[in-house]
């Protein structure tokens, strides 16, 4: 984006998301300068700029959102939707270097590229960058990859960051041995905090959602629609509150036995469940 007039004296533009201004006239003509005039910060131009910079953190904050949704439900994304929007610097950064899997499910690699005409360019294990055209791919879920510690190891030699957390997100494996009949996890009950407010603010923060006494996430496992369920208080408790059980609904409301709930479903909801008991009042002298 270029420089824009902002008055007889001055041009404004968007500079790392922030509005700079620059003299057009003087001694300091051409020199951007560390802060804004009171005339430029007036101007509506200068005006226009911060609120196209606000929708551009929006854009972004929705891209990740996106690209996080495609991730944690494992669904097939048609490549040439991945094309389309690769030019745009806000879906780029929130899909380069996510791992894809192609129609080789044991072909795992780190997406580089697209081109408009829907090939991709991937780095697999191997280190070599290898080009894919399949109709969709998956961005799976950590817990669904069986090589994930040889990915983490070699996206560190790589020195590769994601900006949706994938391969380094914290996952909970469900141990085979769940006994018939059970409903819910205790592991993480019994968080306490001061008010209700105070666990449901940081369920919202984590990007949970809070519905009645429950914080919530929902997760498409296996093409099923699964929702975690946490109990964090009586809407409008202003007073102590515990997190309490664990449990898992399908789309029809059913509390599900442990033994039904997928490993998705499952990892995404230990992990929603450890961060909010993770948040809890510690005793003086205690470890979090």
């Amino acid at each position: 984006m270029g420089w824009l007039a902002a008055g007889d004296a001055y041009e404004v533009a968007l500079i790392e998301g922030r509005v700079t201004a620059r003299a057009t006239s003087g001694r300091s003509a051409g020199r951007q300068l560390k802060t804004l005039p009171k005339a430029v910060r007036e101007h509506p131009e200068a005006d226009r700029l911060r609120r196209f910079a606000e929708w551009l953190d929006r854009h972004a904050a929705s891209c990740v959102a996106q690209v996080d949704t495609w991730m944690v439900s494992s669904l097939p994304v048609p490549t040439e939707v991945i094309a389309r929007v690769w030019p745009d610097e806000a879906w780029q950064t929130a899909l380069r270097d996510v791992a894809v899997v192609g129609d080789d499910p044991d072909e795992v690699g780190f997406l580089r590229d697209a081109t408009a005409t829907g090939e991709l360019r991937v780095v697999n294990l191997d280190g070599e960058t290898v080009r894919l055209s399949p109709r969709t791919v998956t961005l799976p879920h950590p817990v669904l990859l069986p090589d994930l510690d040889d990915l983490r190891e070699f996206a560190a030699e790589l020195g590769i960051t994601q900006k949706v957390e994938q391969i380094h997100r914290a996952i909970w494996r469900k141990p085979a041995d769940q006994a018939e009949g059970v409903r819910q996890v205790k592991d993480f009950a019994g968080g306490t905090y001061a008010s209700r407010f105070g666990v449901a603010a940081r369920a919202t923060q984590l990007g949970y959602r809070v519905s009645g006494g429950f914080a919530t996430c929902g997760v498409r496992d296996a093409g099923r629609l699964t929702e975690a369920a946490v109990w964090i208080g009586e809407p409008y408790w202003d007073s102590e509150t515990s997190t309490g059980d664990l449990t898992w609904r399908d789309q029809d409301g059913r509390t599900l036995a442990l033994r039904e709930v997928g490993p998705v479903a499952w990892s995404e909801g230990m992990r929603m469940a450890a961060a909010l008991y993770a948040g809890r009042q510690v005793e003086e002298g205690k470890s979090a």
